[in-house]
């Protein structure tokens, strides 16, 4: 029996995973000319240049489904365009507090609720795969445990980093805008977006790869 994780063969089964990753390295290039603060750019981009070139590495070891790699390309593009900006000063933030009259750059806070959302089917599909003998109980625990696990890990890299780096580039880095309680926010989102993810797809099967 084949492996369901295995790619489907000949070219048009690599299509959808080429598209993704042309189209994230453009957008990429583009945002990396002249970001607003390159010493923040450079803190922000450093998982980036380690989740991209391992899942083009692993590529043919493991293959998510093409949602997976969808949803995971929607994330890093908005990470990108953060990344550019600093998350505390994007554009689109700074209209919508400004139209809602909200009292900070919320950009940051939906990618964070974004990362728990589109990030759990991959998750998945990669720690757990066909998990049916788990039980849909233990397979939502560890679904959701992983995204938590992955959210906080990267507070406490932010922390770890903001206090290695120069002050200036860990401030924009952290993006807490002076929110006491920017951490503990940041987690809960990335865990309300797993748990709606999780509603949304409730079936511990991997998907297939069409």
């Amino acid at each position: 029996m084949s492996d369901p994780t295995q790619r489907s063969a000949g070219p048009a089964g690599d299509r959808v995973p080429i598209a993704c990753l042309i189209v994230f390295v453009v957008v990429w290039t583009a945002l990396a000319i002249a970001p607003r603060y390159r010493a923040d750019w450079l803190l922000e981009n450093l998982l980036t240049a380690l989740v991209v070139p391992a899942l083009v590495l692993t590529y043919h070891r493991f293959r998510f489904s093409d949602r997976a790699y969808v949803q995971m390309t929607v994330f890093l593009l908005l990470h990108t365009v953060g990344s550019h900006y600093t998350y505390s000063e994007v554009p689109l933030g700074d209209w919508v507090r400004d139209a809602l009259h909200l009292s900070r750059n919320h950009y940051d806070r939906l990618v964070h609720f974004l990362f728990g959302l589109l990030f759990l089917r991959p998750l998945r599909e990669l720690t757990l795969g066909d998990a049916r003998g788990l039980g849909r109980v233990a397979t939502a625990w560890l679904s959701i445990a992983s995204i938590a696990t992955l959210s906080l890990s990267y507070e406490l890299m932010e922390w770890i980093t903001a206090v290695l780096a120069d002050p200036e580039a860990g401030t924009a880095f952290l993006g807490t805008q002076g929110d006491v309680w920017d951490a503990q926010k940041d987690t809960a989102l990335a865990l309300g977006g797993a748990i709606l993810a999780l509603l949304l797809e409730p079936s511990p099967k991997r998907p297939d790869l069409s």
